[in-house]
């Protein structure tokens, strides 16, 4: 099983016939004051999976400041069942909603982990109003 794609999103969902739906993907976020937490925003994970990855897996979350400091951590099971006969490639989203906290401006991590390997990092630049203004209001 690997990682086709993760982002950060305002909103995702399934529809009824499975089709993944993303709206409003980033990859910076401006804030007031530090520290601060966005919330609700929503982690998309879209996994592919073969035959050989069917049965119980850990899909494990770790949110790092850019000093590398862990903020907080889940994890949790996904069970994958078996394709229907002719499959041979699985589509496996997952999304995540989640409030995050920052305490620093700069390049903030999600590393994602499935059974206890590290597969993906999702990246996010985060700034204050503070900074803006001292770069004189641009943004590098």
């Amino acid at each position: 099983m690997h990682v086709s794609f993760a982002l950060f999103a305002d909103a995702a969902n399934l529809s009824q016939e499975g089709k993944l739906n993303v709206l409003g993907v980033f990859d910076a976020l401006q804030v007031a004051t530090l520290p601060a937490i966005h919330p609700r925003a929503h982690l998309v994970v879209h996994l592919k999976g073969t035959a050989i990855d069917i049965g119980e897996h850990t899909v494990t979350f770790r949110w790092l400041s850019p000093s590398g400091q862990e903020l907080w951590n889940s994890s949790g099971d996904l069970n994958v069942g078996a394709p229907p006969p002719g499959v041979t490639e699985m589509d496996l989203p997952l999304i995540a909603q989640l409030d995050l906290p920052m305490d620093a401006g700069g390049s903030y991590t999600m590393a994602i982990a499935i059974d206890g390997e590290h597969t993906a990092d999702v990246k996010i630049q985060v700034r204050s109003a503070a900074q803006m203004t001292a770069n004189g209001g641009l943004v590098s």
